[in-house]
C-alpha cells in the first residue's frame, strides 16, 4: 500500500475520484473506489488503450490494485506548461484535442466530465491529455456537462485572441476557472453576433446566463440533447476552431531575417554554441529568448530534451509548426516573458506552480540566453545583478551572449532612452562581468567573430543557493 502520508499534489485536489501525488520524485495517480466502475469499464472496453495508441492520452501503467485504491504510474513529463504559456497554434491544438476526445468517447458511451485547458500539456511534440480520471459514463439524451467549461477555457480565449491579439491568452492566468462568458461576449465586436457559431456558443449563452442567473444551472442540467445533435455540435466547433488564424505580425516573428550581422558571423555564432554544448553533454537544455528555435536546433540532436521560450507568440508558433513538420519530439516551445515570469496562482498560490519553481524542478543542465541580456537591461531596466540572480535561481551552467555598447541593437535601445541615456552608463562589459561573477564562475568567454558580441560560459558557484 502507498504511504498514507503522501498527499495530493497542490494541482490535484478538485476531483473526488482520485489525485496525483509524487513519490520519490515519480509522479503517480491514486484512483479512489468512487471511480472504480468508470475505470474498470474504460479498461475493459480498451478505451484507455485506444486513446494511448492514438497519442491523445498520456500512457500509464497500473502498478497496484486493492479494494481501497488503484495506483497508476503515468509516463513522466519533463516539464508542464500551462495555457497562458502557449502560443495561438498550441492553444488551437489543445482545443481540437479536447473535441476529438469528447467525440470519440461519445461514440463509445462515455463523455469528458470536464474540459479544463489545464488537463492538457505538450509532450513529445504534441498536445496530450493528462487527466486519466476525466472520463465518465454517457447518459442518453443528456447534454455535454463540460460544454460551458469548453467555451470559457477554449473557444472564448481563442476568439478573443483572433480579434485582440495573443496577449488575450494571458487572461487564463487571472481566470484559472475559465474566462466568464459574459466577459468574452462584452469584449467581442458586435459583428460577431452575425456569426452563427459565435452567436450560439457565446452571445446567446451569455444572454441566457444573465436572464436566468438563479436557475440557469438547473435548467441546463435537465435539458435534453440527442447523441446525434451533440455530435453535430462537436463537429461544428471543431471545424470553426480549425479554421481560426491570426493575421497580425509580431515584432520578433522573423527575427533572424533582421539580424545585425552577416551570414558568416551568424554561422560563427552557431558553431561556437554547438561546440560548447557538445562539450557539456547536457541531458536537458533550455534556450530562453530562443525565438523560433534556430540555435536550439543546432544542438537538439545532442540533447535528450530541449525547451525554447520566447515572448513572441508568433515565433513560438513558427517553432511549433517546424518542430511538428520535422517530427522533433524532444523539443518543447512555450511563451515566456522573462521580465514577468509566470507566478504561482490558484488556491494558496500553489495550484499552478511558478515558472521558476518548475524550472528548478526541471533542473536544466544548460541554460542559453542569446541576444537577451540587452533587452532585459535596457528595455526592462533590470540591473545586471538582478538578472544574474534570476538566472542563478535555476541555472547550473549558463551560456549567455553579451552585446557591447557598440552593437547596433544596443545603440538603438540606448537612443530610445533619449534624455535618460546617461543613466545607463553601467551597460558595459566590465560591469556585466562583475555582476555575474558574484553568482557564477567564468569558465570561458569568446568574441563572436564578425560581431560586437561576446559569448560567456558561466558555471554557478557552489556557494550560491538557488532561490524560488
Amino acid at each position: 500500500m502507498t504511504d498514507p502520508n503522501l498527499h495530493a499534489h497542490d494541482a490535484s485536489f478538485r476531483d473526488p475520484s482520485g489525485y496525483v501525488f509524487v513519490e520519490e520524485g515519480i509522479v503517480k495517480r491514486r484512483i479512489l473506489p468512487i471511480y472504480f466502475p468508470q475505470y474498470k469499464a474504460l479498461k475493459e472496453q480498451r478505451i484507455y488503450d485506444t486513446l494511448i495508441r492514438k497519442e491523445l492520452l498520456i500512457p500509464h501503467q497500473e502498478t497496484e490494485v486493492s479494494e481501497a485504491e488503484i495506483l497508476l504510474t503515468p509516463e513522466q513529463i519533463p516539464y508542464i506548461t500551462y495555457p497562458y504559456e502557449w502560443g495561438f497554434e498550441q492553444y488551437k491544438q489543445a482545443a481540437l484535442l479536447t473535441l476529438k476526445l469528447q467525440k470519440y468517447l461519445l461514440s463509445k458511451g462515455f463523455i469528458l466530465k470536464d474540459a479544463s485547458a489545464y488537463n492538457i500539456t505538450f509532450h513529445k511534440g504534441r498536445a496530450v491529455f493528462i487527466d486519466t480520471l476525466s472520463f465518465d459514463f454517457y447518459e442518453e439524451n443528456t447534454p455535454w456537462r463540460a460544454y460551458k467549461q469548453f467555451i470559457t477555457h477554449f473557444l472564448g480565449p481563442l476568439i478573443l485572441t483572433k480579434y485582440h491579439g495573443p496577449e488575450m491568452l494571458k487572461m487564463m492566468q487571472t481566470h484559472i476557472d475559465g474566462i466568464p462568458v459574459s466577459l468574452i461576449a462584452s469584449l467581442l465586436p458586435g459583428k460577431t453576433k452575425l456569426n452563427p457559431t459565435l452567436y450560439t456558443n457565446i452571445h446567446l449563452l451569455a444572454k441566457m446566463e444573465s436572464k436566468h442567473q438563479e436557475d440557469y444551472e438547473a435548467k441546463t442540467s435537465i435539458a435534453k440533447l440527442s447523441k446525434k445533435a451533440q455530435d453535430n455540435m462537436l463537429k461544428g466547433l471543431f471545424q470553426f476552431i480549425q479554421k481560426l488564424a491570426l493575421k497580425k505580425d509580431t515584432e520578433w516573428g522573423n527575427y533572424y531575417e533582421k539580424t545585425n550581422y552577416d551570414a558568416k558571423a551568424f554561422e560563427a555564432k552557431k558553431k561556437l554554441v554547438q561546440q560548447w554544448v557538445t562539450q557539456l553533454k547536457p541531458d536537458r537544455l533550455i534556450d530562453m529568448g530562443g525565438n523560433d528555435g534556430t540555435f536550439a536546433r543546432t544542438v537538439r540532436a545532442k540533447v535528450a530534451h530541449v525547451m525554447v521560450t520566447d515572448i513572441d507568440t508568433n515565433a513560438v508558433d513558427q517553432n511549433m509548426r517546424q518542430m511538428q513538420k520535422n517530427n522533433e519530439t524532444n523539443m518543447l516551445p512555450w511563451v515566456c516573458d522573462v521580465l514577468q515570469p509566470a507566478p504561482g496562482i490558484g488556491f494558496h498560490n500553489t495550484e499552478r506552480s511558478s515558472m521558476i519553481a518548475r524550472l528548478q524542478a526541471y533542473q536544466p543542465d544548460v541554460v542559453m540566453a542569446l541576444a537577451l541580456i540587452h533587452h532585459i537591461t535596457l528595455s526592462g531596466n533590470v540591473p545586471f545583478e538582478k538578472s544574474a540572480a534570476f538566472f542563478a535561481s535555476f541555472s547550473n551552467t549558463l551560456l549567455i551572449e553579451f552585446p557591447k555598447r557598440t552593437d547596433s541593437w544596443v545603440t538603438s535601445l540606448l537612443v530610445r532612452k533619449r534624455e535618460f541615456k546617461g543613466h545607463f552608463d553601467h551597460y558595459n562589459q566590465s560591469q556585466f562581468e562583475a555582476a555575474y561573477e558574484r553568482f557564477f564562475e567564468c569558465v570561458e568567454k569568446q568574441p563572436i567573430a564578425g560581431t560586437e558580441r561576446v559569448l560567456y560560459h558561466f558555471k554557478r558557484k557552489d556557494s550560491v543557493k538557488p532561490k524560488a
